[in-house]
């Protein structure tokens, strides 16, 4: 048991570690090559910080924990939106003024809704992987076109210019995306391995061992990136960092156990935790978009956020 602690703490301090790493050559490789903040922080800094989530979703499915893989996903979106977010809405008032953002919103919902209706029969097949992973590199082409086509100013653009490393030296910045590369996989493997074993131990179900401890554990990156924006009153960043996260999370992670490990999934995953993915992702939107001229997640909001969090952590032990 000790051991698998040691595993699973040691996996995931380089996890968070490898993928900060790899965001950060990445973001500067990109900025050396000319490519605009905007685009940087809507893909790679985004995609990056979902890193943790794909490579524990791509290790658990190799290994046949299928599971796994899909509540890492499910139980990552919802801490994002109701750990994450609840915590940062608590330091203060989010707003949201970025026309970007309020695109992005009905984005994820829309993702959301695909991955519901390809788990609502309570199979992952490899087709539904293949469509997930193409609504990905399509959302990713539209992203790309529309940072590339779209020339007026946008508070999120502001805020990325300045998250983005300046003045980083190539040979630096793919020194660190391959630190990334090459540690990410690893850390992911102990992280996996020390979960099953504690999971084993407490009787625990390979769904709720990836809904709980691996899902907090995977969206550390994201906590860590809203706190700093929020204190740094970067709003749109900071509800962007989620937003975009669980887009990418709902596409491109959910297809990995679809594509690497199709099958049969936890009926328990394709009504209830699929549900509250559903019900916190309208629930962020109607917060965000329907809350006045000030467009604002406040203190309240965060509390509420919290206070779903808790208690459907505790449904899920309670239920096992």
């Amino acid at each position: 048991m000790l051991f698998n602690v040691l595993s699973l703490v040691a996996g995931l301090t380089l996890l968070v570690w490898s993928a900060d790493k790899f965001v950060y050559g990445a973001a500067a490789f990109a900025r050396n090559l000319g490519l605009p903040p905007m685009l940087i922080g809507l893909t790679i800094v985004a995609m990056g910080s979902s890193a943790p989530e794909m490579f524990v979703a791509a290790t658990a499915a190799m290994d046949g924990m299928r599971d796994t893989a899909v509540g890492n996903v499910l139980g990552s979106n919802v801490a994002n939106i109701t750990l994450i977010l609840g915590i940062t809405a608590l330091l203060g008032a989010i707003a949201v003024s970025s026309q970007t953002l309020k695109r992005e919103i009905p984005l994820m919902l829309a993702a959301t809704i695909l991955a519901g209706y390809f788990l609502h029969d309570g199979n992952l097949s490899r087709t539904e992987g293949v469509a997930l992973a193409g609504a990905f590199v399509a959302l990713m082409a539209y992203l790309i076109w529309h940072a590339l086509s779209n020339k007026s100013a946008d508070p999120l653009a502001d805020e990325a210019d300045d998250e983005v490393p300046k003045d980083v030296p190539t040979s630096r910045a793919l020194l660190w995306l391959m630190v990334g590369i090459v540690l990410l996989p690893v850390s992911a493997d102990w992280m996996v391995d020390g979960a099953v074993g504690i999971a084993k131990h407490f009787g625990l179900s390979d769904l709720v061992i990836g809904l709980t401890i691996i899902a907090v554990g995977t969206s550390l990156p994201e906590l860590a990136a809203c706190i700093a924006s929020a204190l740094k009153k970067e709003d749109d960043l900071a509800i962007g960092n989620i937003v975009g996260s669980n887009m990418f999370n709902i596409l491109a992670v959910l297809a990995l156990p679809g594509l690497i490990a199709p099958g049969v999934v936890d009926s328990q995953a394709a009504s209830r935790d699929l549900y509250m993915v559903l019900a916190t992702s309208v629930a962020l939107a109607l917060f965000v978009l329907i809350s006045g001229k000030d467009r604002q997640l406040k203190r309240w909001h965060g509390a509420v956020l919290l206070a779903v969090f808790i208690g459907y952590q505790y449904v899920l032990f309670q239920a096992h």
